[in-house]
């Protein structure tokens, strides 16, 4: 974990997360990575409970952490950034809970103050 010591409130709030991620139980994280949810993939990167895998492809990304679901018996986390990255990874979701696994999805959005005006993704 990130040093506790001078931290952004963001980091703060992120480690606060990535707890409670491992207190339900994740182990394995599968990351979408973007600069919004750098913070978040940090975070997990080191954290020690915790083994991540990244992909830059989001629906590929589903598929492996349905697939570790289903070889580990156990919920696995997907953290993407914001757009159409989460909704890249419905067809895993569907699949997960068609077949009773457990896949815990996070995106991270844009901050508010690009609501509403036209901003990418």
């Amino acid at each position: 974990m990130p040093n506790s010591t001078n931290q952004h409130p963001t980091t703060h709030w992120v480690m606060g997360i990535v707890q409670s991620l491992v207190n339900a139980g994740i182990q394995h994280i599968c990351i979408g990575s973007g600069s919004r949810s750098a913070p978040l993939t940090r975070c997990i990167a080191h954290h020690t409970h915790i083994k991540s895998v990244c992909f830059y492809d989001e629906r590929a990304l589903g598929f492996v952490a349905l697939g570790i679901a289903k070889a580990t018996q156990t919920p696995v986390g997907i953290v993407t950034t914001s757009g159409s990255a989460g909704a890249n990874v419905l067809p895993a979701v569907v699949e997960a809970h068609q077949s009773g696994h457990c896949l815990v999805v996070i995106t991270a959005d844009r901050p508010p103050e690009l609501h509403g005006i036209g901003a990418n993704q």
